[in-house]
């Protein structure tokens, strides 16, 4: 962004435009004089649609979180999607939701009586909640056998589970889960009882629930952060809370949005966190500019301003800052529209929320703004507080920020040795980044879903919690398939259990086998005289479905799902039904959260370049037409992936080796969750260019107007520096506060956008870019074409 400070040298108030362009333009000159009539003339009107906007919006917002999807992480038509469509019905202890009861009894164990009694009663109880609508079970409580018994029955013999097929679709599942599981933990902790319902629905349900949670808290920490900040910076309470004003306007109008999109499409539960996080940033942020722009012309036109004279300085404003709101805005849109590129819901929803919030930033400040402002008027001013400083564009302000530039140009190279050598070792960490999908991990560990997924690792194997899942599809019932064709079948079996990594496969295969070893399906045939066994029948029922057609087998691995070992074992298993596939009348799925992880992981790795790609040319072509240069828009795209290294380099040392973790209360799960570096990429280079329009773009005007290559340097810093400085400041206690408060996602993107911001405000803006800028002299202008400024008396 620029922002052509009243009281400079080389322009008049109110004369250029915040891009270097002049600001009388004919068309948007016209347009900023129409914007300021209209909104002066009508500015009661338009304040109450305004507050009854805000409410609507407001309303809407608060049905947003129960609109929400912890899904979106499924790729169209992988393998993973198709294995877990496959056994939504048909099967016992699976249904279109599947869930886990894990009941542990700290006060008895297998060997007491009590112990199966309070067991059942707790399923019991479960099974017949109507909030659940539980269609079947399948678990220690169903089976009669010991040895059966036994596979659902803890090391520690306290812990028991139960498989349950539930008819709740996913998205309600979500929805209700979190309350069910509150009141089953409150209806038998006091029983000595712990009672946990685990699945991917219950956990997304409490990822759901906690980021409500969080940003509620989120906000009570980050509104007064941001008035504390704005009163800093505006020395006065009524600009400040005109600025609050407008970014609490963008949020509620995004959210009011989002609730009526996310009912008729699918959005992920990240989108609220993610929107409000860079809608109170960014809208904050576009105020200030305004504001702080209009405060100026307004005392440009004497100590008593009439009506009309406000409506000059709202022309004026709207002409200079409010061009730049929007071209900044229209970059940022244009940026993070190239996530849509990226096959994945959860980015989609992210990228859809971004979009949003942003173009509704951009017309709250150039539309509804004016109003506030034509309102208020030299009130503008009213709740000043403390010493008032010098304006920023006073020689006073100036000297301090253009001395700092001058220093740094007198030794170009040593500063931008310094400052890229202190960058690239802050990125080297980012050559280890490993991503992928959160797990159970992303909520506290005191949560129920957490504590059942920790107790069914410790007492039934690490990987038993997310066993990878392959669904094989038979084009005949499996009883009516030939011996050959049985036999691949169990070879394929073996096969499985002998990979590496691979701890036990979980099946019907085996005590088939036992009954008949050559055609272990018949036993399972409608029409076979000699009924299996009672457990045995159960166990065929969970593992294969009412047709006979669809086998379910569950390769547990000997680590997490997002670990390197369970991946190789995944890719093994992938090979090994590659070769059963490849039989006639066979098809073969892989599933599981490793399964989803992986394919999410690769479409976001595929499309990681187009994204990138696409991006940087848009950012290119925009900086392109608005400095008029060849190589300044190449040095900004350059400084910016120097920054976005460097922002990944601390992700990595803080949340995959977990330094500063303990003592900044993060959670460290090895890994960053893979939307967020695409996400970080997009969100931090259209910041990152914002404040890079801003600074260059008033360099570029003082060079137009003198021709001094060096001097309109320290003059554009020292004109822009203390409104970027702000920004900045808000920016950083913006993100930081979510991260603080958030689940570990959003932590990891609040924390990569508050280290971007930080980097980019202090050694891109301050020492980079003087420090090029002097080396590449009057390159920095260089257009085929155009004929170079001429120099004045000067430096």
């Amino acid at each position: 962004m620029t922002e052509q400070t009243a009281g400079t040298a080389t322009m008049p108030p109110g004369g250029g435009g915040p891009d270097g362009a002049p600001g009388g333009h004919g068309y948007v000159a016209r347009l900023a004089h129409g914007t300021a009539r209209l909104t002066r003339r009508r500015r009661r009107p338009l304040a109450i649609l305004w507050i009854l906007l805000i409410l609507v919006a407001g309303y809407g917002a608060t049905q947003l979180a129960d609109a929400l999807s912890g899904g979106g992480w499924y790729v169209t038509g992988s393998d993973s999607q198709a294995a877990a469509q496959r056994v939504t019905r048909g099967f016992q202890g699976r249904g279109a939701t599947s869930l886990t009861l894990v009941v542990k009894d700290t006060g008895h164990d297998r060997d007491d009586p009590a112990f199966g009694t309070r067991v059942r009663g707790v399923v019991d109880r479960v099974t017949r909640d109507p909030g659940l609508k539980v269609s079947d079970s399948y678990g220690y409580t169903t089976l009669t056998g010991e040895k059966a018994r036994g596979a659902f029955l803890g090391k520690d013999g306290h812990t028991a589970l139960v498989r349950l097929g539930s008819r709740l679709d996913d998205g309600t599942a979500r929805r209700v889960l979190p309350q069910i599981q509150q009141e089953l933990s409150d209806t038998y902790e006091h029983q000595g009882l712990r009672v946990s319902l685990v699945s991917q629905a219950a956990l997304w349900g409490e990822v759901n629930h906690l980021s409500e949670r969080g940003l509620v808290r989120a906000e009570l920490i980050t509104l007064p952060l941001i008035a504390l900040v704005l009163l800093m910076l505006f020395r006065s309470v009524a600009a400040a809370l005109a600025s609050l004003l407008v970014g609490i306007t963008s949020v509620a109008f995004t959210l009011g949005l989002l609730a009526v999109i996310a009912r008729h499409t699918e959005l992920s539960v990240f989108v609220q966190n993610a929107a409000t996080m860079l809608g109170l940033g960014v809208g904050v942020d576009y105020s200030l500019f305004v504001i702080m722009r209009f405060k100026q012309e307004l005392r440009a036109e004497g100590p008593e301003p009439s009506a009309d004279a406000v409506e000059r300085a709202v022309a004026r404003t709207l002409r200079t800052s409010g061009e730049t709101v929007v071209a900044s805005g229209v970059t940022i849109v244009a940026a993070m529209s190239t996530l849509f590129l990226v096959d994945l819901n959860v980015i989609w929803s992210m990228a859809l929320g971004a979009v949003v919030v942003v173009a509704f930033s951009i017309l709250t400040s150039v539309l509804l703004l004016p109003v506030l402002l034509h309102l208020l008027g030299p009130r503008i001013e009213w709740g000043a507080i403390g010493r008032r400083t010098p304006a920023a564009g006073t020689p006073e302000r100036q000297s301090r920020w253009a001395s700092v530039s001058r220093a740094v140009m007198r030794r170009p190279v040593a500063f931008l040795l310094i400052s890229l050598v202190a960058m690239g070792v802050l990125a080297v960490p980012s050559l280890r980044l490993e991503t992928f999908t959160p797990d159970a991990r992303v909520v506290p560990t005191e949560a129920a879903v957490r504590e059942g997924y920790d107790t069914a690792k410790d007492q039934f194997g690490v990987g038993s919690a997310a066993p990878i899942q392959v669904v094989v599809e038979s084009d005949a019932p499996l009883w009516e398939r030939s011996a050959a064709d049985s036999a691949r079948l169990l070879r394929f079996h073996d096969e499985l259990a002998g990979l590496s990594g691979a701890v036990r496969v979980d099946s019907v295969l085996t005590p088939l086998r036992q009954v008949d070893a050559a055609r272990p399906f018949a036993a399972l045939e409608p029409r076979n005289a000699a009924a299996p066994p009672a457990d045995l029948r159960g166990a065929a029922r969970h593992f294969v479905s009412v047709d006979g057609r669809t086998l379910v087998v569950e390769v547990v691995g000997n680590d997490t799902a997002s670990s390197e070992s369970v991946r190789d074992l995944l890719a093994a298993v992938r090979t090994a039904s590659a070769h059963l596939a490849a039989a006639d009348g066979w098809r073969v799925y892989t599933g599981g959260e490793t399964a989803e992880g992986v394919d999410a992981n690769e479409v976001i790795s595929d499309s990681m370049l187009p994204v990138i790609g696409t991006m940087l040319a848009v950012i290119y072509l925009l900086l392109l037409v608005t400095f008029r240069s060849v190589f300044l828009p190449l040095e900004a795209i350059l400084m910016n992936l120097v920054s976005m290294a460097a922002t990944y380099g601390v992700l990595v040392l803080v949340f995959q080796d977990g330094w500063g973790s303990g003592l900044l209360g993060f959670d460290t799960s090895g890994y960053l969750t893979n939307f967020v570096p695409v996400l970080l990429v997009t969100l931090l280079f259209s910041l990152s260019t914002d404040y890079e329009v801003f600074l260059l773009s008033r360099i570029r005007e003082d060079h137009v107007a003198t021709g001094d290559d060096t001097g309109s340097v320290a003059r554009g810093m020292a004109a822009t520096a203390p409104l970027i400085s702000g920004a900045a400041v808000l920016m950083v206690a913006v993100f930081t506060a979510f991260a603080f408060v958030g689940i570990l996602p959003i932590q990891q993107i609040g924390i990569g956008m508050a280290v971007a911001i930080a980097l980019d405000a202090t050694v891109i803006r301050l020492l980079v870019v003087p420090a090029s800028m002097r080396l590449m002299t009057r390159w920095n202008w260089w257009m085929p074409g155009r004929k170079a400024p001429a120099r004045h008396a000067g430096e």
